[in-house]
């Protein structure tokens, strides 16, 4: 095969792939929708936030429990959290749970679950990679 009939395979080839700048979309943490109300801070999005996360509604609310210091509970379509709290405050808590609990750490994809380990300690697998953390409860 010559130089030049290589080329032009070569060429052809490579012009049948897909573009994968184009195809390249980067997940992105979804944002707190709260009100506050009162002395309680509703986040009226939380199931769009577990679903994007897939996650159960209850787990996340654990997690602000547990971050914020303060009851929650889950009323319909909403988390109600006792305490008045910033929108940024809380999408800083909604990014870290992200980054810990859902976001894998070797191909940075949300393609993972959580295993319980037992004795409060979980892992963290990646479905798209294989990677495999352990992490603390929450």
């Amino acid at each position: 095969m010559e130089d030049k009939e290589y080329t032009e395979l070569l060429h052809n080839a490579f012009s049948k792939l897909p573009n994968l700048e184009e195809e390249h979309q980067d997940f992105v943490i979804p944002k707190v929708d709260s009100m506050i109300q009162g002395n309680k801070t509703i986040i009226k999005n939380i199931n769009a936030i577990a679903d994007r996360a897939r996650r159960k509604r209850e787990e996340i609310s654990r997690y602000f429990e547990k971050e914020l210091g303060v009851p929650t509970s889950l009323e319909d379509q909403r988390l109600v959290i006792t305490g008045k709290f910033r929108e940024e405050d809380l999408n800083k808590k909604l990014e870290r749970y992200f980054n810990v609990y859902v976001i894998c750490r070797e191909c940075h994809k949300p393609d993972t679950h959580l295993e319980n380990a037992g004795n409060g300690m979980y892992y963290l697998v990646c479905e798209a990679c294989g990677a495999r953390y352990s992490l603390k409860s929450y």
